[in-house]
């Protein structure tokens, strides 16, 4: 019994805090204990979610590529969390019953007026996107009805955003979106759909004026970058890789931007090879402007001794090293 005392003497000399600590740490383990604690708190237990299991199944079968029509089970599955779940377990469901839909597709308008019920009690988002295939263009008709009737309800209006987005409206998704500026998620999504729709000149632009708004927006500036790199390799020309590497610089990859001051540099040789008044005063322009770019990524000292063997090697062509000079470049001293 001595033990026992000593034991009872050293946890009444505990603070409760450390006591509570470790009587907790001992009913996780224990789920008697657990149990027995909880009662005497008069505490009730969190029953275990009983959807869980059922979601589980239906992935499986899904991911399985059963042949079993497994949608009216995902349907109720989703019917029975938004009476009782919680908000991950219905994005879940809500995935699946979209796969079940796409692998054994209901009937659309009846699919629209089912989805259009579940969104507009404001319990789920419904992604449209993962349903635009069951739908088809009669579900989507029918479910633009229902969304129409209901606008300017903001859930109404939240579906309308995505019944455009998934009709393929690009001008239609811009022009609501534009209404949302200058937040800056707007703009991320109207650079991302004008990019999506290969319309990478808009999307500078839109990104552009945003970047002006908020120069530190790091997920907008990779958006320039990525837009940049699109459009230079569609067309590789000096103008675009000057654009480039001003997108280069301000992402710090200076080394990147260097390499392609060879654009500018093969320019120039293109155009002293056409012999030409006009295309020798041209090239000293490049020339120009390649200097100040050496100089933007970092590489001034590099300029000159590229120029010195641009002269030495076209020393007998007067006029162009005329037009060099008039273009205020100095040339090197022989």
């Amino acid at each position: 019994m001595c033990g026992v005392t000593d034991l009872r003497a050293y946890l009444t000399s505990l603070d409760p805090e450390t006591l509570a600590g470790l009587l907790h740490d001992q009913a996780e383990r224990d789920p008697e204990l657990r149990r027995s604690l909880t009662a005497r708190a008069g505490v009730r237990e969190p029953e275990p979610s009983t959807v869980g299991p059922v979601l589980d199944t239906v992935q499986r079968l899904l991911d399985s590529g059963t042949r079993a029509d497994v949608a009216p089970l995902a349907r109720r599955t989703v019917e029975r969390i938004r009476r009782e779940g919680d908000g991950a377990e219905l994005r879940r469901a809500l995935g699946l019953y979209a796969r079940a839909c796409a692998a054994r597709p209901p009937d659309p308008v009846e699919l629209a007026d089912w989805l259009g019920g579940i969104a507009m009690d404001g319990r789920a988002e419904i992604d449209l996107a993962e349903f635009a295939g069951p739908l088809g263009e009669a579900g989507l008709a029918r479910l633009r009805s229902h969304v129409d009737k209901a606008r300017p309800d903001p859930v109404a209006e939240r579906l309308h955003e995505q019944l455009v987005e998934v009709s393929g409206d690009v001008d239609g998704l811009v022009a609501i979106l534009a209404k949302q500026l200058p937040r800056m998620e707007a703009s991320l999504r109207i650079v991302r759909v004008l990019r999506a729709a290969g319309r990478t000149g808009e999307a500078i632009g839109y990104a552009a004026r945003a970047l002006k708004q908020d120069p530190a927006e790091a997920a907008l500036a990779d958006d320039v970058l990525g837009l940049r790199r699109a459009e230079f390799e569609a067309a590789p020309t000096p103008e675009h890789a000057e654009a480039l590497i001003d997108a280069l610089v301000a992402a710090g990859r200076r080394d990147e931007a260097a390499a392609l001051l060879e654009v500018h540099r093969r320019r120039v040789a293109e155009l002293i090879a056409r012999r030409t008044v006009e295309h020798y005063r041209e090239a000293a322009r490049v020339l120009r402007r390649l200097r100040t770019l050496h100089r933007t990524v970092g590489r001034p000292a590099d300029f000159a001794p590229y120029l010195a063997d641009l002269v030495a090697t076209h020393r007998r062509k007067a006029r162009l090293l005329t037009e060099i000079r008039n273009a205020r470049i100095a040339l090197p001293k022989e």
